[in-house]
């Protein structure tokens, strides 16, 4: 069987924790691995390494491979999206190169999952996933349902028809009668006390040649570009309808049927799912990170580096970073989203990164700022070097910290070690490259009437990002 996660997402509703730049799934909530590491592991139950595909967005891939090759290998197979065009595309996407570069058959099923749900115990629903793939290679479109286990108001729900295809062992499979939005509280009541309906997972399964014969019925213009190769699919990614696969295949598709599965299931859609998974403390507190906390109850509490005192607070989630601090009621997180449309709007980067910046090479992190000076932790992993660039309106001096690096400027080239420093004049052409075993980590101050990050031309780099 063939599995491809989906590792994009824009990083509003867990905001200030995650970020356009750094959304959910690479977060670690539950543990030390993160959502997208659980994923991948997971699909091992019914996947080979080399079957399983992750579709990301080009600013995520370089993480995205970091975090999975300890599971998947090093050469795993990522694809980098040339612009987010919602799930629709996406899979289109990877099933092409499941075809093209995998040789995937019209029969081999193919399983779909996003990378940033929890699911428990993963061996059971294993079980449910190997049920799923007879039906798909029978030519239906299977969608797993959760069994709701309260009147949810932010998920959509998938309604079953009472023709029962599959009856054995504690499973079933029933033709879906019709896919609901998120309902209101009232509605989601309805539903809960109907027993006819399931939470959508956005998890599905479907073979190479039901998924080709939907998308050709339904989605003209995704099918045309599909029938492409993979190359010129890719390059030609622009043109895709902008759209998600329920309103594009299964919405439409007369082949669907569900899965109900009644085990630990969520989307961390929001800060309140969160609190629901964690585990809670006497006072029914989550409470992580460097906290100190006195007759406070029912609150989500995530502390970063500072301390973060609580006292006499109830029903709250507080979630606190380097450079923003989230206090939300619980029952309001759904409106984060809104918090960082609004962030978006008055151009505050907070929106889209944190203090920490993950580059292919390595990382970032501001220490300091204002007028015409920045200064910067810079983390050059082994092995790799920025671009051979220079900057207009700044000047840079570098201090080292640990490790040993190699720094060209013009056209000379030293070595820079813990405790030595040089300089970097303004539109001088330099680079800097750890060839050592361990990261190469020094401090960076940067001088000059404009210290943005765009004040950048690069002239090589080995990460393609040379226009």
């Amino acid at each position: 069987m063939f599995s491809i996660i989906l590792a994009g997402g824009s990083g509003t509703r867990l905001w200030p924790l995650s970020r356009k730049k750094f959304p959910k799934q690479f977060l670690s909530l539950t543990d030390e691995e993160t959502l997208l590491q659980k994923t991948a592991k997971r699909n091992l139950y019914y996947s080979d390494k080399e079957d399983i595909v992750i579709v990301t967005n080009r600013d995520h891939s370089f993480f995205v491979k970091q975090q999975v090759q300890p599971i998947l290998g090093d050469d795993p197979h990522i694809i980098d999206e040339p612009i987010g065009k919602n799930t629709a595309p996406a899979i289109a996407l990877g099933i092409k190169y499941i075809q093209e570069k995998l040789h995937g058959k019209l029969n081999d099923a193919v399983f779909i999952s996003p990378s940033d749900h929890i699911i428990s115990p993963a061996s059971e629903f294993a079980d449910y996933v190997k049920l799923a793939e007879q039906f798909a290679k029978d030519g239906y479109i299977v969608t797993f349902g959760v069994v709701p286990t309260k009147p949810e108001t932010g998920y959509g729900y998938i309604e079953k028809s009472n023709k029962k295809l599959f009856d054995e062992d504690g499973k079933t499979v029933y033709e879906v009668k019709q896919f609901h939005e998120k309902p209101d509280l009232n509605t989601a009541k309805k539903y809960l006390e109907s027993g006819k309906f399931f939470w959508n997972s956005g998890i599905f399964m479907f073979s190479i040649e039901t998924f080709i014969e939907e998308i050709e019925k339904y989605e003209p213009e995704i099918y045309e570009l599909f029938s492409n190769s993979f190359e010129t699919m890719k390059k030609d990614f622009h043109k895709m309808p902008e759209i998600s696969i329920d309103y594009a295949i299964m919405e439409k598709s007369k082949k669907v049927v569900v899965i109900p599965i009644n085990i630990t299931w969520s989307d961390i859609g929001s800060w309140d799912s969160v609190y629901e998974v964690l585990p809670k403390d006497e006072n029914n507190n989550v409470i992580k990170g460097n906290v100190v906390s006195k007759n406070s109850k029912n609150s989500l509490i995530l502390g970063s580096k500072r301390l973060l005192c609580t006292v006499g607070v109830d029903d709250l989630i507080i979630a606190d970073t380097d450079d923003a601090i989230l206090i939300a009621k619980k029952g309001y997180s759904q409106q984060v989203k809104d918090i960082v449309e609004l962030l978006k709007k008055e151009e505050r980067e907070e929106a889209e990164v944190h203090r920490t910046v993950y580059r292919p090479w390595g990382s970032f992190t501001v220490l300091n700022e204002g007028k015409n000076y920045k200064v910067k932790k810079i983390v050059v992993n082994p092995g790799q070097k920025l671009s051979l660039q220079l900057h207009y309106h700044r000047a840079e001096h570098w201090i080292g910290v640990k490790g040993t690096a190699k720094v060209q400027i013009g056209e000379d080239t030293v070595y820079l070690s813990e405790n030595e420093k040089v300089y970097i004049p303004k539109a001088t052409k330099h680079r800097i490259e750890n060839p050592g075993k361990i990261p190469f980590e020094f401090i960076e101050v940067q001088v000059g009437e404009y210290v943005g990050e765009d004040d950048i031309v690069r002239f090589e780099d080995m990460y393609g990002r040379v226009k």
